[in-house]
């Protein structure tokens, strides 16, 4: 993703007795075995498109969520970048309940960056990224969600999207080669998709974890905004979901809203919060088993 430093509220269908619910009331997360699906992912290698690590790290998530999702979906395509390269790329699309029309969809991307561009050392930028912070941890939980909606169902259709190569060229002013799989995924969304709101995960789960409300997102779903905040309040995350905002961020959330879906981006971004972005550092040491608890009791409660 990319940082920059520059009318009617739709009603909720899942609004109600969920509101209701205390903190006491919030589902537990299993924050432990989450970090130990992040460490998994960045101890089989770098997820970057076309390496080995990225083709097991792929069929692993793809093994897991067909145990536990009633239906899973996987998007498979051929991206070729700005300089000609093919790129075997895969959305994991997994879905609880898939035939309620009322939904409610999060999205992770599972990739890890190439080159560690904002690394310290220069002569790292060329090495990959881990991606522990960034990729794995919002992966992790979305993977946590999936077992506590398996062993407790939703009373509403739940959809879990991973996408791929979202962080694969250069988010610069031109935006080459990136958010490949949710722009992919926009395009192929199933026909007349429309979740009643939706949440982009990333960099979830850092040891100074805090978010602020995003530009894209309080222009574009300001009412997905209010939820979210609204209940990470409810659930006791109040110290951590801040009443403040943050500049515009590039990420997977821009082509669907674009698309038309009413979602938005949870994010503790970026090398101003969490110094390893990019960096060679991401590795699952910078990553907070808490943190991970605290995002995916607020996940759950978001659609319980």
């Amino acid at each position: 993703m990319r940082p920059r430093t520059a009318g009617a509220a739709l009603f909720f269908l899942l609004a109600g007795a969920s509101c209701r619910r205390g903190a006491s009331e919030a589902q537990a997360f299993d924050g432990n075995q989450a970090h130990a699906w992040v460490v998994r992912m960045v101890s089989a290698g770098p997820r970057i498109p076309n390496t080995p690590a990225h083709r097991a790290v792929g069929d692993w998530l793809v093994g897991e969520l067909r145990r536990r999702a009633d239906t899973v979906i996987v998007q498979e395509w051929v991206h070729v970048t700005q300089q000609g390269d093919s790129l075997h790329l895969r959305n994991v699309f997994a879905r609880f309940r898939p035939g309620d029309p009322n939904r409610v969809l999060y999205v992770s991307h599972w990739d890890s960056k190439p080159h560690a561009d904002m690394d310290p050392d220069p002569a790292k930028r060329d090495q990959p990224v881990p991606g522990a912070e960034d990729g794995a941890s919002s992966t992790a939980l979305l993977l946590g969600v999936a077992d506590a909606l398996k062993q407790q169902p939703p009373a509403m259709g739940v959809d879990l999207l991973f996408v791929d190569g979202e962080d694969y060229g250069s988010f610069d002013d031109q935006n080459l080669d990136v958010m490949i799989g949710a722009q992919y995924f926009a395009g192929h969304m199933p026909a007349g998709y429309r979740p009643l709101f939706a949440v982009l995960w990333d960099m979830v789960a850092d040891y100074t974890q805090e978010f602020a409300q995003e530009e894209h997102s309080l222009r574009g779903a300001p009412e997905v905004v209010e939820r979210v905040w609204t209940t990470a309040e409810r659930i006791g995350l109040g110290r951590i979901f801040r009443n403040r905002q943050v500049g515009a961020i590039t990420d997977d959330h821009v082509p669907l809203q674009q698309a038309g879906l009413r979602i938005i981006d949870v994010i503790d971004c970026c090398n101003t919060e969490y110094p390893y972005w990019h960096t060679t550092q991401d590795t699952p040491d910078k990553v907070s088993p808490a943190a991970l608890a605290n995002v995916g009791r607020l996940a759950l409660a978001l659609v319980r």
